[in-house]
């Protein structure tokens, strides 16, 4: 009896762990939010997820393969959700912008991820050479503000915004606020601080949409 005991213990020892593919996008999403793409090497990448760099290999392919894989895994836990705050059509145009300005503020803050926004964190740190990665990344922020510009022209036809004001010139705007919302938050701006800046600029959007 004891010999199976010891054999089947043996056997449990030896069986190789399951690699854990969220989770491990999860801890290297960590390590690229805090400190971008180039400073993140591939042993830390391996230290952080607790992956052999052969198995990381297999899994990604390389360092840019698995930064791509980051990036969808952000989109769907992160930006996906706050972009859905503006396809509320039962709220008006402002409440709508001010729940998806919110969400961004409580993120771009959370204790339980690195301060500002993972995309704008790791652009501002790219190499010159890193032409691959810029290029997702900026193909990134066109598809946010071609669905701010989608919900703007929205909110347009259903009369919330006046024919003659411009869209795409807004979409521009709110994007530029959120940049400078994300890089206040890195620079230790509280939630209240961005929230300050989101009642600013809807104080403005009167003004905004009749320009």
């Amino acid at each position: 009896m004891s010999n199976d005991v010891s054999n089947c213990s043996k056997k449990s020892r030896g069986r190789p762990k399951v690699f854990d593919r969220e989770a491990a996008l999860d801890k290297a999403m960590t390590l690229f939010w805090q400190h971008g793409y180039e400073a993140t090497s591939l042993s830390d990448l391996v230290e952080a997820t607790g992956a052999k760099a052969p198995t990381l290999y297999a899994e990604f392919t390389n360092k840019e393969g698995l930064f791509r894989a980051v990036l969808d895994r952000y989109i769907a836990r992160f930006a996906s959700q706050q972009e859905a705050l503006l396809h509320c059509e039962e709220k008006p145009v402002e409440q709508a912008l001010r729940d998806y300005f919110s969400a961004i503020a409580t993120c771009f803050t959370s204790t339980d991820t690195p301060a500002g926004c993972f995309m704008i964190n790791t652009s501002a740190t790219l190499a010159a050479s890193s032409h691959a990665i810029a290029s997702t990344i900026k193909s990134r922020h066109a598809k946010q503000e071609e669905t701010l510009l989608h919900f703007l022209r929205q909110r347009q036809l259903g009369g919330e915004i006046p024919p003659d004001a411009n869209p795409q010139v807004l979409a521009q705007f709110i994007s530029c606020i959120l940049q400078g919302m994300s890089i206040s938050a890195r620079e230790g701006a509280s939630y209240d601080k961005l929230m300050q800046i989101t009642h600013t600029t809807l104080r403005l959007w009167p003004s905004l949409i009749a320009a």
